[in-house]
């Protein structure tokens, strides 16, 4: 098992854009192939990994022409435990980056991959086992839950009735879920049910479908997921009971963003998980190989609340989430 060491995150932002010609970066010429794992574009949040992705590698191997980049995508977890073996017995590389699709069937092909002397950088979706990767690399799924919860007791001080909607079973789903009930813990808040939605618009809309039909009273949603909130906002508009009930999504997509910054009452905020943690970790994967700063801890971006007061800083209007 490797023993992590915490790095604070200005150090590791200051390794990741240290720049050739300096003696950080003595080791700029080493030869290195790092291989990129990732889920495939199934919905919003995963389209703007695949993209922030594939702009990192893009730009790292013109800054570092002696790096090597495999990029695969997979739209399931098999799909995905085929990519990383066929990595290591054919690819031959030397470090790997995976954003794994599920926790517990990546956490054995993760290890061996590890077990076998390669860099490993783990992001957004830890593994089942800890201590298995050299460079964890996230969102903070903590704070993502507690200001969630935290927000839903400041909009409804004296209680209501909710639902919630949560995603891919995974180890940050469970962070967010267990911050976000502690945060509502002594409320009157009541959840009246609880149901994956996978992440997924579709999935979210007959998970809402169902919920509207149980339940002739809900006050607002966690959907957890802005494409899960798409598809639970379209079920309760189909449903005629959109002034009824208000919707809390969360990752920062821009059109939620745009619905947050024009006052609408079904999406009064949002709260933030960039996609674009993946190019930080392939960044600071490639910085093992070209500079002498230690790349080994956790780099975490805080979750922030999203409002109408500051929407417009959230708002990224070129990019494809």
């Amino acid at each position: 098992m490797k023993k992590l060491m915490t790095l604070a995150a200005g150090a590791l932002v200051a390794a990741a854009l240290a720049i050739p010609g300096t003696a950080a970066a003595q080791d700029a010429d080493a030869k290195a192939t790092i291989g990129v794992s990732i889920p495939s574009a199934t919905h919003g949040w995963t389209g703007g990994v695949n993209f922030h992705a594939q702009e990192a590698i893009d730009s790292l191997k013109k800054q570092y022409p002696n790096l090597s980049f495999v990029l695969a995508t997979a739209g399931d977890p098999g799909k995905q435990v085929s990519d990383v073996e066929d990595m290591m017995a054919t690819r031959n590389i030397d470090a790997l980056v995976i954003l794994p699709f599920e926790s517990d069937p990546l956490t054995g092909p993760v290890k061996r991959v590890a077990d076998a002397g390669k860099f490993v950088t783990v992001v957004d979706r830890g593994l089942s086992q800890p201590g298995i990767q050299d460079l964890y690399v996230a969102g903070d799924n903590t704070a993502f839950g507690r200001v969630s919860g935290e927000y839903f007791k400041e909009k409804l001080p004296g209680g209501g009735k909710i639902v919630v909607l949560r995603g891919i079973p995974t180890t940050i789903d469970n962070e967010r879920v267990e911050a976000f009930q502690k945060a509502v813990e002594g409320s009157k808040i009541e959840i009246l049910g609880m149901e994956h939605g996978d992440w997924n618009r579709d999935k979210a809309f007959e998970v809402m479908q169902d919920f509207l039909s149980k339940y002739p009273k809900i006050d607002a949603v966690w959907a957890s997921d802005d494409d899960m909130a798409l598809g639970v906002i379209e079920a309760i508009k189909q449903a005629g009971r959109e002034s009824e009930m208000w919707v809390l999504g969360g990752a920062g997509m821009k059109q939620m963003i745009e619905k947050v910054q024009n006052g609408d009452a079904m999406v009064p905020a949002d709260v933030t998980y960039p996609p674009s943690m993946i190019a930080t970790a392939i960044r600071l994967t490639a910085n093992h190989f070209v500079t002498n700063a230690p790349m080994a801890g956790r780099f975490v971006i805080d979750s922030v609340l999203v409002t109408p007061e500051n929407a417009k800083e959230h708002y990224y209007p070129n990019s494809p989430f």
